[in-house]
């Protein structure tokens, strides 16, 4: 006879399978879009605690553990619009996953954007009609409203980068606009 705890302990089992199954999924798709207008945010460099964007905030707590003001960085939080074999939908892609898209961090693309204020558009070109497996989880947060992407991977072998892209035509048209005009 089989011992009842052992019986609901492999029920439990199954169920954990089946809800981690449905908190993540893998799927092929295409970014149909990207929101420019809000793509980062800032934190405290040491905990990566969330800071208001004015310029003098700091991580209260890391200063007061340290006793200095630890600075902050930007992350990347990225609003992509996705399309697959069968839906389009909105995900949420924060920094790690977004590093992957765009090549640097989300620091190293304000500074960029400065020197070339087109960039955030022509960001979102690049990354248009391009092909990801993504895994696509469910978020933490209940009050949440996308899926977060966990992991991304190009689907073509000469995929190249955001940052990569956009400096290769910034040199282009770089290089162009000092060209000697032909006599």
């Amino acid at each position: 006879m089989e011992n009842p705890q052992s019986t609901e302990s492999k029920e439990a089992g199954k169920r954990r399978k089946l809800e981690s199954d449905e908190r993540s999924r893998t799927v092929m798709c295409m970014v149909v879009s990207m929101d420019t207008s809000n793509f980062c945010y800032r934190v405290c460099s040491i905990c990566e605690r969330t800071l208001p964007e004015e310029a003098k905030a700091c991580c209260n707590f890391c200063k007061f553990r340290t006793g200095v003001d630890p600075g902050s960085k930007r992350l990347f939080r990225l609003l992509l619009r996705v399309a697959t074999f069968t839906e389009i939908f909105e995900v949420i892609c924060f920094d790690r996953a977004a590093r992957v898209l765009f090549g640097c961090s989300a620091d190293e693309f304000l500074d960029f954007l400065k020197l070339n204020p087109n960039a955030a558009v022509t960001a979102d070109e690049i990354l248009e009609r391009d092909l990801f497996e993504m895994t696509l989880s469910k978020p933490k947060n209940g009050n949440a409203q996308h899926l977060r992407v966990a992991t991304v991977k190009p689907m073509r072998s000469c995929f190249r980068s955001v940052i990569d892209t956009l400096r290769q035509l910034h040199r282009v048209t770089l290089a162009s606009s000092r060209a000697p005009l032909p006599a």
